[in-house]
């Protein structure tokens, strides 16, 4: 499993404003295995480079992803 104390900093680094979310939710996160972790961060990744698609369907969708 991932370390706890490295998780939030990592998701943080990878674009997750993790501070924003609620104590439960940073706690999901916490626990989030190393593949988990991973595919998170790839999801993030590919989002990001589509941004401006995702963006213009988030305004329609209500900003349903992250």
């Amino acid at each position: 499993m991932t370390d706890p104390r490295h998780t939030l900093a990592d998701l943080e680094t990878n674009g997750f404003e993790v501070r924003l979310l609620t104590t439960e939710q940073q706690e999901v996160l916490r626990n989030l295995t190393d593949d988990e972790l991973a595919l998170l961060v790839d999801i993030r990744a590919r989002l990001d480079e589509v941004g401006p698609e995702v963006q213009a369907h988030s305004e329609i969708a209500g900003a349903a992803l992250f």
